[in-house]
């Protein structure tokens, strides 16, 4: 789901150190082998086209110090209401894809900092990244109380709708619209409303949203995927 990432200056350097091998080793240890990037994703079919998997991350590499990285992770267990040290603590594991324990100190900063809207939307994202769409949904809502006009916020509160099972296409597209009275451009959202109103079998709806989407970008590459849904 483009999820838009909470990151700290601090990153920059704690990347080369969550890579190194002890302190990959040591995360794996405590909450088990990562998994797959197939299962952290969710399956294709149910995301509009184009919209990357969720869960992506890159791959680790194989070097850099470990000892940082385990008196980071440290640090923020024994400091609860050091926020940036819960921060760097999630950052971490979101760098090899851990989302299980990110959620972790992401709720352990939100204990200490509630109404922070970058963390409202970490959460969110990290339980998108589980497949956890009624509760991402009710984390957006909130980051939606910080911030009402955050349009990538909203058409990832659509997609929330969207991705579950059942689907609500009906909250989908309204939360897209929504999206698109903030950001009337807003490339993605354009894109996710026409497939949202295809599957609903609005044909004339969202053939009016491909041709805004055409008019942002005529090249984007599910155009041509639209307009053969839309001829069937």
């Amino acid at each position: 789901m483009n999820k838009q990432s909470y990151l700290y200056g601090i990153i920059g350097l704690l990347t080369g150190l969550i890579i190194g091998y002890i302190g990959t080793n040591y995360i794996n240890q405590t909450y088990g082998p990562p998994l797959p990037a197939n299962d952290t994703a969710a399956p294709s079919n149910n995301l509009p086209p184009d919209h990357p998997p969720p869960g992506a991350a890159q791959s680790p590499a194989s070097s850099g110090p470990q000892t940082d990285v385990l008196a980071a992770i440290e640090q923020a267990r024994n400091e609860p209401s050091n926020v940036e040290a819960q921060m760097k603590a999630a950052d971490l594991f979101k760098q090899i894809n851990r989302h299980e324990g990110a959620l972790e100190f992401y709720e352990r900063a939100y204990k200490v900092k509630p109404n922070d809207f970058k963390l409202l939307v970490a959460l969110g994202d990290t339980n998108f990244d589980l497949r956890r769409y009624e509760e991402s949904e009710r984390w957006y809502q909130l980051a939606l109380k910080q911030n009402p006009n955050d349009a990538t916020v909203r058409m990832d509160l659509g997609l929330s709708f969207y991705l579950r099972s059942p689907r609500n296409l009906d909250k989908a597209i309204a939360a897209y619209r929504d999206a698109l009275k903030i950001d009337p451009r807003h490339e993605k959202t354009l894109q996710n409303l026409t497939q949202s109103l295809i599957d609903k079998g609005d044909k004339s709806s969202a053939g009016e949203t491909l041709k805004r989407l055409e008019g942002v970008n005529p090249g984007n590459p599910s155009i041509s995927q639209f307009r053969s849904q839309l001829q069937q």
